[in-house]
């Protein structure tokens, strides 16, 4: 915009930096707010602002000082670097298959470093430690600085990706596999952040419940600026904003290149990252361009450097690496004569060693300290660096990510670059080097850690045991419903009603939910818990004179996360990984659509596998036939086969609420006092039916969760006979398939309350591969064997999910002949009874499976099973629902 009276202009700036240097900074930010006022009432359109200039945030006047030895802590980092490369080269020498990344930490490097000297605190007595997300594709880096610090073997690090003989490093962090290291999961690109987000909200909600000292840890994300496309990278940042999480610290290396290519050739993704962030409430500190530009700006006084900075796009600075000094004194500097009069003074060589802000150790240190000592928001730095740096040939170009080895000349310069004492001859057998114990380095580096409570990351694996409840706690559940209906959804609010009373267990319990409490029936909770809100209840409710009004409380203990599955999931999770970040065992209980659980957030789920969560996920309105008026996208007949894909999540469809309250008391029991690491997915229906009361029967608790149990003995001797299983709500039908049978066609039937297919599998491989071991002793049974060996006729299965489900324990039924129902293909909206009809598992296609098993044994003739049919208006020509 062309400046029609400079003279003029001069003076307003003059006058701003007057206020600014007599007044200071709020005076400033108070007469731009008046005048952006001003000029909004007289109708003006104010310019966007919503990104500043395309350089450092924090003036060099402005920057604290790093207080350490920088020598010394660059001889650390550069030794961390060889090592992160060797390993990775290593290991691709002796396969090369195994794979392996060096440009993500060769570009963070420094990011990470002035972390671990200065910011990163351990657990200890006084302090509950930082909690921090690393990036998955940096682990080489964390690993090096372990191994200095004598936390790994050089057979580790020689070992990296080769984990089956059990001394391997794992090729990501993953907790599951390194439990005493890594605190989470990340290489998922995208979860780390929005799990981090969460991670801190609930740090905040343990600190206003009084469960933890407030104010002291923080949580710490690292990610790339190609990561942030994922949705969830970004997805819930203005939560951040809202809840004003100052204990938040996200970390971007903005390198400009994603897997293949740049991020934002055509653009700045630095400036996108900006203005999302501070649309959201963030404090954004950029750090951009390294000491040595210093200079530089100071000489640019009319600004002209700073205009082609904002000129140039990504793809040009991802060129200017990629190339030399000349390329870049020409192709940036070359555009003005001003600006390469600017550097008339400067070689090609100083010109190429201008740096990046991410790799200067002052720019970061001074970004960090301002980040952690930052009130009243979360922050994000914008670190720009280079993909690759230092390792030769690779570097910034596209096919970086992908580097798994580097040329031996490269080798060379990164030696000679990093002063790796390492002589030629020895450098194509890429040593991990260590210095001395007494050496300088290494004290210089326990020293750091020291001051900051120890080594990280590290993770603990046990927390306090919290003891179970007397089953009699739950007695008025296990005595059933009388003659009242009930679905099993209000049963599962009845057991947490009591759970909550518990004086162990009870302040312990996370209530979750998305934005279905009232849909689960759990609006009491409301007012009897409070709902989290960090700055409590700023209005009056509008049900305020309802008696379960809306209730919001600064220690309030039930999570309402709005309608966000993965948020609520990300939230669940932070609290069942308590016991480990913050040595206090939290039991989450999420509540959901079943539909929208694994099907979703299957990722997080299986993150939460890994990070070795404990709780429980209560999959509500499940099945595909028990929603009766939803339709398609809400009804579910497929998360038991998704949850049952992850090895740590055991899985219940339970029928009644007997079943529901042993099954929940039963996981208390394994994950808060024997604390061992599973989670427990249960699904719950909305249909009421009567609940009845348990029955008094020799090991029903053991064999409910154990997956099976005999529900209903048919005691005639002789004369045809079949075994019918059921879980769920279809288990009602198949009481009442039995009733037929016995009736109507003379025929016996016992029935078996299935609770969970998924736990009969798990138990049948066990047993198999014991057996399968031990060929000399005597075999064992799987639990579906004890149950149906000896018993008479062909067995029918059927639930409200894919025939999958049922049939993956074919292989143990002893029986000759197994039949499965099921509900294959998508949902639609219609009554119950209609459903069950089209998806053929109600009480009449239960019937008319028994009876085509028994066809198929040879005990009746088939015109039985004809007129059957005809009997029950079941037409042959029937669409296939799976076509449908």
């Amino acid at each position: 915009m062309h400046d029609l009276d400079p003279v003029e202009t001069h003076e307003w700036l003059d006058a701003l930096s007057s206020v600014e240097e007599r007044e200071g900074e709020e005076r400033v930010h108070y007469l731009l707010s008046r005048l952006g006022e001003q000029a909004s009432r007289s109708g003006i359109r104010l310019p966007h602002a919503i990104t500043t200039p395309y350089r450092n945030t924090i003036p060099v006047t402005h920057e604290a000082r790093m207080p350490g030895d920088l020598f010394m802590e660059r001889r650390i980092r550069s030794l961390v670097r060889w090592n992160a490369l060797a390993m990775v080269m290593r290991a691709n020498q002796a396969d090369p298959d195994l794979g392996g990344h060096i440009a993500t930490f060769a570009s963070s490097a420094t990011l990470y470093d002035i972390g671990f000297n200065y910011f990163f605190q351990a657990p200890t007595e006084e302090h509950g430690g930082d909690l921090i997300y690393f990036q998955g594709h940096a682990s080489p880096g964390i690993y090096a600085r372990a191994f200095l610090e004598g936390r790994l073997s050089e057979d580790q690090l020689h070992s990296f990706r080769r984990e089956v003989d059990g001394e391997g490093l794992s090729s990501y962090p993953h907790p599951w596999l390194m439990p005493d290291f890594w605190q989470f999961p990340t290489v998922s690109m995208g979860l780390g952040p929005i799990q981090a987000i969460y991670q801190a909200r609930f740090m905040k909600y343990l600190e206003h419940r009084g469960l933890i000292p407030a104010g002291k840890q923080k949580v710490w994300c690292f990610l790339g600026d190609g990561e942030t496309d994922e949705p969830e990278a970004l997805g819930a940042i203005s939560l951040a904003g809202r809840e004003k999480l100052d204990n938040l610290i996200f970390v971007i290396n903005c390198n400009l290149q994603r897997l293949d290519g740049p991020v934002r050739g055509n653009g700045k993704i630095i400036q996108e990252l900006e203005g999302n962030f501070r649309g959201a409430d963030w404090n954004v500190i950029k750090v951009l361009w390294g000491r040595l530009w210093d200079p530089l700006f100071a000489k640019d006084t009319e600004g002209v450097m700073q205009a082609r900075m904002e000129e140039a796009l990504d793809g040009d600075y991802q060129n200017y690496k990629a190339n030399d000094g000349a390329f870049v004194r020409k192709d940036f500097f070359g555009t003005d004569p001003r600006l390469l009069d600017m550097v008339s003074d400067m070689s090609d060589d100083e010109i190429w060693k201008l740096n990046r802000g991410g790799h200067d150790p002052f720019k970061v240190y001074a970004a960090y300290h301002a980040a952690v000592n930052h009130e009243g928001q979360p922050t994000v730095i914008l670190a720009k660096t280079i993909k690759g740096y230092g390792t030769g040939s690779g570097e910034a170009q596209n096919i970086a990510h992908n580097v798994k080895k580097v040329d031996v000349d490269s080798l060379r310069t990164f030696r000679d670059t990093f002063a790796i004492p390492i002589d030629d001859d020895e450098l194509e057998n890429l040593p991990f080097y260590r210095p001395a114990e007494d050496s300088a380095e290494m004290q210089y580096l326990r020293k750091t850690r020291s001051a900051l409570g120890g080594p990280v990351p590290q993770r603990r694996q046990r927390s306090m045991s919290i003891p179970t409840p007397s089953l009699d706690t739950l007695k008025s559940i296990l005595d059933g419903s009388g003659d009242r209906e009930v679905s099993t959804t209000m049963v599962y609010v009845r057991i947490l009603a009591q759970l909550l009373k518990d004086k162990d267990l009870g302040s312990r319990i996370v209530p979750i939910v998305p934005d279905e409490a009232r849909t689960f029936g759990m609006e009491g909770l409301f007012r009897q818990l409070g709902i989290y809100s960090s700055v409590g209840q700023l209005y009056q409710p509008v049900d305020k004179g309802q008696v379960m009004y809306y209730k919001e409380d600064v220690k309030g203990q039930l999570l309402e996360e709005g309608i966000t599955e993965a948020g609520a999931m990300s939230s669940w999770i932070a609290a069942a990984t308590s016991y480990s970040h913050y040595n206090q065992p939290m039991l989450p209980f999420y509540s959901f659509y079943s539909m929208f659980g694994f099907q979703r957030i299957g990722d997080l789920a299986w993150a939460a596998g890994d990070i070795r969560a404990r709780g429980f996920l209560m999959g509500g309105t499940a099945g595909r036939t028990t929603l009766n008026g939803e339709g398609l996208q809400h009804e579910d007949g497929h998360s038991h086969i998704l949850a049952g894909t992850i090895p740590n999540c055991h899985t219940y469809d339970p029928a009644f609420g007997y079943e529901m309250a042993v099954i929940i008391r039963d996981g208390i029991r394994v994950m808060m006092e024997e604390q061992q690491d599973r989670y427990y997915y249960i699904t719950m229906m909305n249909e009421a039916y009567k609940q009845p009361a348990m029955p008094q029967r020799e090991n029903i608790e053991r064999d409910i969760i154990n997956g099976m149990y005999l529900l209903d003995e048919d005691k005639r001797q002789s004369g045809k006979h079949v075994q019918l299983l059921g879980s769920g709500t279809i288990l009602l039908e198949v009481m009442e398939a039995a009733k037929i049978l016995r009736d109507e066609f003379g025929i016996g039937a016992d029935v078996w309350s299935v609770t969970s297919f998924n736990e009969l599998r798990r138990n049948g491989l066990e047993v198999e591969r014991w057996n399968r071991l031990h060929p000399r002793e005597t075999p064992r049974l799987s639990h579906v064997e004890e149950c149906l060996q000896g018993r008479q006729g062909p067995v029918v299965a059927s639930t409200d999910y894919m025939k999958l489900f049922a049939d993956q324990v074919r292989q143990w039924v002893p029986q000759n002949t197994y039949k499965v129902l099921g509900t294959d293909g998508f949902g639609r909206s219609d009554t119950r009874k209609k459903l069950r009809d089209f998806f053929e598992v109600d009480r009449r296609w239960v019937t008319l499976a028994a009876l085509e098993a028994l066809v198929k044994d040879g005990q009746l003739d088939v015109q039985v099973l004809v007129d059957a049919m005809a009997k029950f208006g079941i037409d042959a020509n029937k669409p296939n629902p799976l076509d449908c």
